[in-house]
């Protein structure tokens, strides 16, 4: 297995693997601060076999979406053994999903998603590719998460809310009706503080 990244948040992705009895071979970073990392070698070489099963281990979302676009690779889950994920929940490719994680039925989990420690995602969210979902964040029923948005640490969302693509949810903000594409949101209720025009753009 390849893993993309060596920072902080491939420590919690490579815990998660061994803790599933899963090898890797080679952590890859183009822009490597240490050369080993558990143990791992870590390397900014491209060369990969296109086989290989590999996570993109990287916090920052558009980064994920990059490197995902740029790499045409067999991309895994991968789901911490404390984590509960309903039979009935889908999950996509990439993803990774940490310990004490409840996912409720027909929850709908896109690609190189991260639903971090202690999260809540209740039945029948959709959340969208490249998302995140911060450390105990609470997202009620039919809640949909947009393309590349970040729900912030400790937020919570009232059933039924949309959140756009590429927004961001400030930590704790409570979340109590539809957030367009690109804002960012703070505070209870939450507000629209700024829309990201230089996402936007990009986006274009």
């Amino acid at each position: 297995m390849i893993i993309f990244g060596a920072s902080g948040h491939s420590k919690v992705v490579l815990d998660i693997i061994f803790a599933n009895n899963q090898t890797v071979d080679v952590i890859v970073d183009h822009h490597p601060k240490i050369s080993e990392l558990f143990g791992i070698r870590v390397t900014c070489d491209d060369e990969i076999d296109a086989k290989e099963d590999a996570i993109i281990a990287i916090g920052n979302n558009k980064t994920r979406k990059i490197i995902s676009e740029n790499y045409a690779l067999n991309y895994v889950t991968a789901f911490h053994p404390n984590s509960v994920i309903s039979k009935y929940a889908k999950i996509n490719s990439g993803t990774v999903v940490m310990a004490n994680v409840v996912i409720n039925p027909d929850a709908e989990i896109g690609r190189h998603c991260i639903i971090n420690t202690s999260a809540v995602i209740e039945h029948d969210c959709k959340i969208g590719d490249f998302a995140h979902i911060s450390p105990h964040a609470a997202l009620a029923g039919n809640v949909t998460v947009g393309e590349g948005s970040h729900v912030g640490i400790g937020a919570s969302v009232i059933q039924g809310v949309t959140i756009g693509k590429w927004a961001t949810i400030g930590a704790g903000s409570v979340i109590i009706k539809d957030v367009p594409d690109f804002a960012t949101v703070v505070g209870n209720p939450g507000r629209i503080i700024k829309i990201n025009k230089n996402i936007q753009n990009n986006e274009r």
